[in-house]
């Protein structure tokens, strides 16, 4: 991949030039010292991937993946000196459509190693991530299926890139009454999704956590994937991890909890893809219309990355496409 590296540290940037020429598939194109200049160089000569850091001297890393993600869009990670301690400004650049996040290669040899090690593996994931979206997509045969009727009652939502501000757009909107449960699947890295689920409780009134192995879906709650694994539904309203299937660009997979939703929740189901780039969510979303349930994709105008739900409305997986400031009242109202 031609990558382009934001960063105004010449040390940092020397440690990212080391780390990328250990696979020769990779190079790097351009380097700019911020946010405008990487505005410039985004338009001027695109790279497959961003390394965007975020602490930068006249526009922070969130301003210029912003600002890159509404004019020249491009897949952009987020590489800076510490995750953890920029979690808040993590989730808000994820929000305008950044892919994901890894700490900056170190000098330590312990710690430069494992964010190496990171760092590439990160890099493999968005290039598997731009073959499959160039590929042509799987189309099944549709097949009609009887609605299932329960008193039970399912939001399940699955986003990628630009998610969380999506995500904290429709649960802002449900009250702490809610009478149906709620699962997410948002790409990102494990080790701040529990930073995640926190930032997004938030901005709500639910209660939001990460799913843990035997959690119940219960109404006004709210799981989120967490960890490596795919979440699934395992029946009798619990949830739950799986390995399989291994051949999936992204662990947790949202059209893994779709389908595995589509084949064991016993009620009514809703199911809802937002923005993200790729077309996973797209085929397990329309197992749910194939059961009959309702599913809603985010529109174009609202997605920071039209890829997901373009996915769905091209297989004609949605029953409806909306404006991500009115799902949370169309769910309210279903």
């Amino acid at each position: 991949m031609k990558i382009g590296i934001v960063n105004n540290r010449p040390l940092a940037v020397d440690a990212l030039r080391r780390a990328i020429a250990l696979k020769p598939a990779h190079h790097v194109i351009w380097v700019a010292g911020n946010g405008h200049e990487a505005i410039e160089l985004c338009a001027k000569t695109p790279a497959d991937l961003v390394l965007m850091d975020l602490v930068m001297p006249e526009m922070d890393g969130v301003e210029a993946t912003r600002r890159v993600m509404a004019s020249t869009p491009c897949p952009i990670l987020i590489v800076t000196a510490s995750v953890g301690a920029n979690s808040r400004r993590v989730f808000e650049a994820m929000g305008h459509g950044a892919l994901d996040a890894v700490d900056t290669p170190g000098i330590g040899s312990v710690d430069r190693q494992q964010n190496v090690a990171r760092l590439l593996a990160k890099i493999e994931t968005v290039g598997r991530m731009l073959d499959h979206k160039r590929g042509s997509p799987r189309v099944e045969a549709h097949q009609q299926a009887r609605r299932r009727i329960g008193s039970e009652r399912l939001i399940a939502i699955g986003a990628s890139a630009g998610g969380p501000a999506a995500l904290a757009t429709v649960l802002r909107g449900l009250p702490r009454d809610f009478p149906a449960a709620i699962a997410i699947v948002q790409h990102v890295d494990e080790q701040f999704a529990p930073g995640m689920a926190t930032w997004l409780g938030q901005h709500t009134a639910l209660s939001v956590k990460i799913a843990a192995e035997g959690d119940r879906l219960a109404p006004g709650t709210v799981l989120l994937a967490g960890g490596s694994n795919h979440l699934v539904c395992k029946g009798a309203n619990r949830v739950g991890y799986e390995t399989e299937p291994t051949g999936y660009s992204y662990r947790p997979s949202v059209d893994v909890l779709f389908q595995s939703i589509s084949h064991h929740w016993p009620g009514e189901v809703i199911g809802v893809l937002l923005t993200g780039m790729g077309r996973d969510g797209a085929v397990g979303l329309r197992a749910l219309r194939n059961q009959g349930h309702h599913t809603i994709a985010q529109d174009e105008a609202s997605s920071a990355v039209y890829g997901m739900p373009k996915a769905a409305a091209t297989l004609h997986a949605a029953v409806e496409i909306l404006p991500v400031d009115r799902i949370a009242p169309r769910l309210m109202g279903l």
